[in-house]
């Protein structure tokens, strides 16, 4: 009956598996929800800036009231970090929405979107939302294939999805190559940068991404605050683009689609420099920690550039799922990769110090 209401396209689509949240496996597992750890979900462990907290406190009573539906103030403070004018901005409900945003404003049903193989599950299903055709490419040692990419670019191709660093592998692409390959796509195709885990590269890699986009009409740069800012419950993110495709991204994106609080706590994370660095920080000190225990457990590893690593379990295809289940029960929440053709593999989270030994702690028992 179902049918009746919904093209195929739609009812093709298995909905996207968020990591459990602890109350759920509390419930599931009867255990008490305050010893649970969470490492699924790529959050910063941190938990959201003081200052951030303050500016919410702020503008509390403001909230009967609708959000500044142009988000000013934080395109302000944006366009003076990025050194680009507010209407090269677009805001979003996180940054999935700017990736939701290009699909739905470049790309028609029936032409096609790239992205590679073991990237965000979201570059595919944003492609089957609008009936559009998902050409997964080969990776290559867990990352993106860019001249496999470029080869594979079709007439009908409008939208190419890079995330740099990748999610769920952590893999790095070189600047160099990313602009080798930006010189090479056809001026008709809207590449997409994903730069949600671009806060946790080692300042010896870091790059500018906003001159490529000062040089690049059809690139759009995508970033989170729900990472490195952790602001992941508010859902704040934003789009760095020339305006020939902030404009048109402007038309399809809904009104107020960054609420008021949510707009006021980014404002004050983006300044706050002290709590970035923090999270930095820790982040490298709990990549140290558990790559460490995997090489002392002799477990392969990808090697991460973001806020979590991918940690292959077992050599058979129920792996991951055996042990992610085994370390649910001792209340400890990774993620899964099998939607990713990964089920050998666990992604965890890098979480606080005493996270991340009761992780190792866990698995060094499930593995024993």
């Amino acid at each position: 009956m179902s049918n009746q209401f919904a093209p195929e396209y739609i009812r093709a689509i298995a909905p996207y598996q968020a990591g459990k949240p602890i109350s759920e496996v509390a419930r599931e597992f009867g255990l008490d929800p305050q010893k649970i750890v969470k490492l699924a979900s790529n959050e910063n462990p941190c938990g959201m800036p003081p200052s951030a907290k303050q500016a919410v406190q702020h503008v509390l009573d403001e909230t009967g009231r609708y959000p500044d539906a142009n988000g000013f103030e934080l395109k302000k403070v944006l366009s003076e970090r990025y050194d680009v004018p507010q209407s090269w901005i677009t805001l979003g409900n996180g940054s999935n929405d700017i990736l939701d945003l290009a699909a739905r404003t470049f790309v028609q049903a029936g032409q096609s979107i790239l992205f590679s193989e073991y990237s965000f599950l979201v570059y595919a299903l944003v492609a089957k939302a609008i009936g559009a055709k998902g050409i997964q490419v080969p990776s290559v040692n867990f990352g993106h294939d860019l001249m496999a990419m470029l080869k594979a670019v079709r007439d009908d191709t409008r939208l190419i999805f890079i995330a740099n660093p990748n999610n769920p592998t952590g893999t790095f692409l070189q600047p160099v190559d990313i602009e080798t390959f930006l010189d090479k796509v056809p001026s008709n195709v809207v590449v997409v940068i994903d730069e949600a885990y671009n806060e946790y590269l080692d300042s010896s890699i870091q790059y500018d991404s906003t001159a490529w986009v000062k040089k690049y009409p059809n690139l759009l740069v995508s970033r989170t605050f729900s990472k490195a800012y952790g602001l992941a419950g508010l859902r704040v993110g934003f789009g760095l683009a020339q305006p020939e495709l902030t404009d048109l991204l402007n038309r399809v994106r809904q009104p107020f689609n960054v609420n008021a609080l949510a707009q006021a706590a980014a404002v004050a994370a983006l300044n706050d420099k002290t709590f970035l660095e923090k999270s930095a920080r820790i982040n490298a000190d709990g990549y140290r920690y558990l790559t460490g225990a995997f090489e002392e457990m002799g477990l392969e590893y990808v090697p991460s550039h973001g806020n979590f690593v991918l940690v292959r379990v077992g050599n058979d295809d129920g792996a991951g799922t055996r042990v992610n289940l085994e370390l649910l029960k001792k209340g400890i929440i990774v993620r899964p990769v099998n939607a990713y053709g990964l089920p050998k593999w666990l992604r965890v989270s890098i979480g606080l110090p005493e996270e991340n030994r009761a992780f190792v702690k866990a698995l060094k028992e499930i593995m024993a």
